[in-house]
C-alpha cells in the first residue's frame, strides 16, 4: 500500500533537511581541511555543495508541488550527520562521514521509492533520479578511502 500524500510530503522533507546538511558540512568540510592529501577530497567536496543544493532545490518544488511547503531554517531538522571532526587534519574522519552521509540518503530515498510506488510516479522518479547522485557519491568516496586503508 502506497503512502499517504502526508507521509510523502514527510519524506520528502526529511530528505530536504538531509540534503541541506549535507551542504554545511561538505561546505565547512571543504574549506577547513588540511594538508596535502586533502586537496583532492576538498575538491570534490566543494564540486559536490552545487549538485547537494541542487537536489535540496527538487525536493522543495516537489513538496510544493504536491500540497506541502518546503520549510525554512526552523523547521529542518539537523544533526544527523557526523560533523566535521575538529583535527582540520582528519581526511579520513571526512571521508567515513561523506560515506554516511550518502548512505543515509540513499537509504532515505529508497524509503520514497517504496513509498510512492504505483501511485506518484513523478516523485518516484525523482527519487531514483537522486539516489543514482547519491550512489555515485558513494562510488567516489568509497574509492578515497581505498587509498588510506592500504
Amino acid at each position: 500500500m502506497a503512502a499517504s500524500p502526508a507521509e510523502v510530503i514527510e519524506l520528502l522533507t526529511t530528505a530536504y533537511s538531509m540534503e541541506l546538511e549535507t551542504v554545511m558540512n561538505y561546505l565547512a568540510n571543504s574549506t577547513n581541511l588540511d594538508g596535502v592529501r586533502a586537496e583532492e577530497i576538498k575538491k570534490s567536496l566543494a564540486a559536490d555543495i552545487v549538485e547537494e543544493l541542487g537536489h535540496a532545490q527538487m525536493l522543495a518544488k516537489r513538496i510544493k508541488q504536491i500540497g506541502g511547503v518546503a520549510p525554512g531554517s526552523s523547521g529542518v531538522k539537523l544533526g544527523n550527520q557526523i560533523q566535521p571532526p575538529e583535527d582540520t587534519t582528519d581526511v579520513v574522519g571526512v571521508i567515513k562521514a561523506v560515506i554516511a552521509a550518502e548512505e543515509a540518503a540513499v537509504a532515505q530515498y529508497r524509503k520514497i521509492v517504496k513509498a510512492t510506488d504505483g501511485e506518484d510516479y513523478v516523485t518516484q522518479d525523482l527519487a531514483i533520479q537522486l539516489m543514482g547522485d547519491e550512489e555515485e557519491h558513494l562510488v567516489l568516496f568509497r574509492g578515497f578511502l581505498k587509498e588510506y586503508d592500504r
